[in-house]
């Protein structure tokens, strides 16, 4: 480049229409995708089946509050939200399991052998 005229930076554009905005490259790690992950194994293997329920309800909450915010982030997310979508359905799947016990008290009994 002749002249001595240094070519100005590519966003500067970008940066002048839009002051602070940050473009999620995806490296950063949201505290919910702790949370849900905690919260889902604390359901998976809660040894007191009256409790289970509850480990649920909690881990369904979080992958909820995960898979939102999934869809309105940008960047490619794409084996984060199969795994929130595979914890759903394995929690659905737990649930309804332990709708075919017949008593949660020998249930919890099983979970502790």
């Amino acid at each position: 480049m002749g002249g001595g005229l240094t070519p100005p930076p590519l966003l500067s554009n970008f940066d002048a229409t839009c002051p602070g905005v940050v473009m999620n490259t995806g490296t950063l790690r949201s505290p919910y995708k702790r949370v849900w992950a905690q919260s889902y194994k604390a359901a998976l293997f809660e040894l007191d089946a009256n409790k289970v329920p509850v480990r649920i309800d909690e881990a369904e909450t979080a992958l909820v509050a995960r898979a939102r915010e999934l869809f309105h982030s940008a960047g490619d997310n794409i084996e984060e939200e199969q795994a929130v979508d595979d914890a759903m359905y394995a929690l659905h799947a737990l649930r309804s399991a332990l709708k075919c016990r017949p008593n949660a008290k020998n249930a919890s009994q099983e979970l502790a052998a």
